[in-house]
């Protein structure tokens, strides 16, 4: 090798290595972690409003079967299924002519009678100037009379015959007891039904309230009513507030009901409790059988309230991530009640006023994680809370 071959070799070394060196410097300078930034937020109490839903299930404050009272065939139907009725209003007729027979021999027995009673009275008027003149004796006069009181009885027997007779002649119309909705209708005209029939005629629903029936579960149950524990249950039932209906169109119903009744057992296979609540129904909207979503507000002030994005879930257990001065995160466990204010959690434990939390991608934070934290103000946070 020359001389000039050797410095060549040596001087494309010496470029070699500080190209490597300026690799290295960029590499290390390029492979510094970043410290990434996340939208955080200072907790404070807030109050809000939370809805719970129920599925429930509607029926009319009076659902009546309506059966017959004597035996006969159902001459006519005056009604539709699904008409609405008021009270006293014909829903069918039964073909019944004894009972018409009925009437019409009382009402020649009456006639019988107040002919008996005048024959009587007429004796008794004969016999007693005859008795007063000594010409007859008294006990002539005593049985006229016994025979005019006689005669009396038989004409109050006869007319009290005729009113048990019109009686069962009205039963042969079937009316409606109260104002409602009809039923399904499973007889026809022509068929036969009595007292003893095993189906009713009909059903008519009394729709002027309607009730609704739900399961709360326990511990939902004490969160409603938790507050003044020297209450009785009675009273703070009256003191719950009022309830809404939603339809199964997914509309809210105009107007509200109030819970009535809270069953004193709880169900030891499900852990619920049955409630009912009352509904106004005066347009007749709702119909008994109807599928529904009973929703109860509950007001919670000055709360620590946090979104649910802001949560994260592990081993049936739910965390927050919160961020401490230095800027590192820590994983806290946290509990929450059951009814939630929309996208919003209420918590009851783990957290507390003043805490920085992180509101977004809490799933991939691990315990320590150094980030920047961006505060975000409250009203940005809780816009859609009131």
């Amino acid at each position: 090798m020359n001389k000039q071959s050797f410095l060549s070799i040596l001087a494309a070394s010496i470029v070699i290595a500080s190209c490597g060196k300026k690799d290295d410097k960029s590499a290390q300078a390029g492979g510094a972690p970043q410290i990434k930034e996340y939208k955080t937020l200072i907790l404070q109490p807030e109050s809000a409003t939370l809805y719970t839903d129920f599925p429930a299930s509607i029926q009319g404050q009076q659902n009546i079967e309506i059966r017959p009272r004597v035996e006969g065939y159902i001459d006519k139907i005056f009604v539709d299924e699904g008409a609405v009725v008021k009270a006293g209003q014909p829903l069918f007729k039964i073909s019944a002519p004894e009972y018409e027979q009925q009437v019409r021999t009382a009402s020649a027995s009456i006639k019988s009678a107040q002919a008996e009673v005048s024959t009587a009275k007429l004796a008794v008027n004969k016999v007693k100037p005859l008795v007063e003149k000594g010409i007859i004796s008294k006990y002539d006069l005593e049985s006229a009379q016994y025979t005019y009181e006689s005669a009396m009885a038989n004409l109050a027997q006869a007319n009290a015959a005729l009113v048990n007779a019109k009686v069962n002649l009205g039963y042969t119309t079937v009316t409606s007891p109260v104002n409602g909705v009809v039923g399904s209708i499973p007889f026809r005209l022509g068929s036969l039904v009595s007292s003893n029939t095993t189906e009713p005629m009909t059903t008519v629903s009394s729709i002027g309230n309607v009730y609704a029936y739900f399961a709360m579960n326990e511990k939902m149950l004490l969160n409603f009513t938790q507050e003044n524990q020297s209450a009785s249950l009675a009273q703070k039932i009256k003191k719950m507030p009022e309830v809404i209906l939603v339809l199964s169109d997914g509309t809210t119903y105009g107007e509200k009901g109030r819970i009535e009744t809270v069953n004193g057992l709880i169900n030891t296979e499900t852990g619920t409790v049955n409630i009912r609540a009352r509904f106004p129904n005066p347009k007749g909207v709702i119909r008994s059988g109807s599928s529904t979503t009973v929703r109860i507000p509950q007001q919670v002030n000055q709360g620590l309230i946090v979104p649910q994005s802001a949560t994260f879930e592990l081993q049936d257990k739910t965390f927050a991530v919160i961020v401490g001065k230095d800027g590192k995160t820590q994983n806290v466990n946290i509990t929450k009640l059951e009814n939630n204010a929309g996208n919003y959690y209420v918590i009851t434990s783990g957290l507390k006023a003043g805490d920085q939390i992180v509101l977004e991608g809490v799933a991939s934070l691990k315990d320590g994680s150094q980030i920047k934290a961006n505060n975000v103000s409250a009203a940005t946070v809780y816009a859609d809370l009131k």
